[in-house]
């Protein structure tokens, strides 16, 4: 049996440390599981270059996002179709999840956010699925902290996250809702935020989350 995680490509050293630190933990927890990482695009490994490489046998890929977006329901059934491997499912994505949500706020009161307007970071995207699911992360985060929470999209889509932050009439602080470190986590800290929350990284919750992906599929399988 083989777990892929899928995440999104990345060439930062950053990121793909904390991606190097998140399958790790996960292998700890795995150790009869073959856990390998793929790329949905940027770098390498990509599905494409990986599954061919894989042992025949059921593959179980988690997708490493927080939100169901272009990757999650075309992009990697796409390949999956082309590549002829009926022997590999795939799981939901991570996200939203409550127990990210807790792990984010966790990363944002270690930041030093206090009683400031909490914004809600995420990547972005013009899917409307994804986002719908990154309104319900924000409500799931309303629930916690008792107000509203807006979204504010680093890239794609809108509304644009500086535009979210300008907008507010006290001091913000960001949750990030990102998986590592990179170019969107940067362009989110330069917009003015007083507090900007670390990404999710290799927190428990996550290494927990994608390890309960992978036995569910397994145990579904039978």
């Amino acid at each position: 049996m083989t777990l892929v995680v899928l995440a999104h490509g990345t060439n930062d050293p950053a990121g793909r440390a904390t991606w190097g630190a998140l399958l790790t933990r996960v292998r700890e927890l795995l150790p009869d599981t073959g856990v390998r990482l793929a790329w949905a695009g940027v770098a390498r490994p990509q599905l494409a270059d990986l599954l061919p490489k894989l042992p025949d046998g059921p593959v179980v890929v988690v997708p490493a996002f927080l939100a169901s977006g272009f990757h999650v329901r075309r992009d990697v059934p796409e390949q999956l179709a082309a590549l002829g491997r009926p022997d590999v499912r795939v799981t939901d994505p991570l996200g939203p999840d409550p127990v990210l949500v807790d792990a984010a706020l966790a990363r944002l009161r270690d930041a030093g956010w206090r009683d400031e307007q909490v914004v809600l970071a995420a990547a972005g995207s013009t899917d409307e699925v994804a986002q719908a699911d990154l309104r319900v992360a924000a409500s799931l985060v309303e629930e916690r902290v008792g107000v509203g929470v807006p979204v504010g999209y680093i890239a794609g889509g809108a509304p644009k996250l500086a535009e979210v932050v300008g907008a507010q009439d006290r001091p913000v602080a960001l949750l990030t809702w990102l998986l590592a470190p990179g170019v969107f986590h940067r362009w989110a800290a330069a917009t003015g935020a007083a507090v900007v929350a670390e990404p999710l990284g290799d927190h428990p919750a996550v290494v927990s989350l994608l390890v309960d992906r992978y036995r569910a599929s397994v145990a579904l399988a039978g």
